[in-house]
């Protein structure tokens, strides 16, 4: 398939017509606007999540055009030697949108929001052979801070805050998410950072290693440019094979049991059913303290 096909794909697939992503002039925009794709320097492919009235929250059409372009650029396009995620309007991304589902079937909608589209676009963004950045404009929140997780390096600006907030809506983490934190950081940290529930200031997540560079806001493009075109330079073959052994590495030492991942799976499930997390999130919406009930 040619390369003009290819962008034709992306374009079938995800229901909205796209111009070439190698060689736009502008760029492609995606899910109603809310995914960007554009090529700012050569061999890097940059992803722009841009929901500004969520704070670029990640919603069922933006995360499976994500996924379907990550899919196009790894298997089509060979040009790409670096692929950048980032947000627009001074945001990375507060995460998965589950808010906005209403309440009957609320449990089997939210489930389904988190396993099915937000999964496969981080399944995508790790799949991809070559290197892969976050840049955070911003804060980076739940969700979408798991989603630059599964990017090999991430960028912050010094007033970008962190967090992963769970434990103030009465959630359930996936223990998928979880290992990926313990990767990045390890168990002390993962478990500060979700039992707490706090936010963290960039210079802490550098400290820790969940950010591999800070810098001021007028520095973020030049910096997250600068060391996706040398990502993008580099020998090919090392690239895509220190990728795939660290990847291997990281998968084998984290195998679960059959029977330990099912347990796992049901708490989190019993967590989308009970009624602390719809309290937990009215109480956020509303900036009140939660009522918990323990059901």
């Amino acid at each position: 398939m040619d390369r003009d096909s290819s962008e034709q794909t992306i374009g079938r697939m995800v229901g909205y017509p796209v111009g070439p992503v190698a060689s736009a002039p502008s760029p492609i925009v995606l899910a109603d606007g809310k995914l960007l794709v554009d090529r700012p320097a050569d061999g890097v492919a940059r992803l722009t999540i841009s929901n500004p009235t969520k704070r670029n929250a990640l919603d069922r059409q933006l995360l499976d055009a994500m996924n379907v372009v990550l899919e196009e650029l790894s298997r089509l396009d060979s040009k790409t030697r670096c692929v950048i995620v980032t947000g627009a309007n001074g945001t990375f991304s507060a995460g998965y949108e589950i808010g906005a589902i209403d309440e009957p079937g609320f449990h089997e909608e939210a489930e389904r929001l988190v396993a099915h589209p937000f999964t496969s676009a981080i399944d995508a963004l790790e799949a991809f052979p070559y290197p892969t950045l976050a840049a955070f404009p911003g804060h980076a929140i739940g969700g979408g801070l798991e989603l630059s997780l599964a990017c090999d390096m991430r960028v912050a600006i010094d007033a970008a805050k962190l967090g992963m907030p769970p434990a103030k809506l009465g959630l359930v983490y996936s223990h998928t998410g979880l290992r990926r934190f313990i990767d990045t950081i390890g168990a002390a940290r993962t478990r500060e950072l979700f039992l707490l529930g706090n936010y963290i200031d960039a210079h802490t997540a550098l400290g820790w290693g969940l950010v591999n560079r800070v810098c001021a806001t007028a520095e973020l493009e030049s910096m997250t440019l600068g060391l996706a075109s040398e990502l993008a330079q580099n020998a090919p073959l090392s690239q895509v094979g220190n990728k795939r052994v660290i990847a291997a590495l990281l998968a084998e030492r984290g195998a679960l049991a059959e029977d330990l991942e099912h347990e796992l799976i049901e708490l989190r499930a019993a967590s989308f059913t009970s009624r602390d997390l719809r309290e937990g999130m009215s109480a956020f919406a509303d900036k009140r303290a939660p009522r918990w009930r323990g059901e």
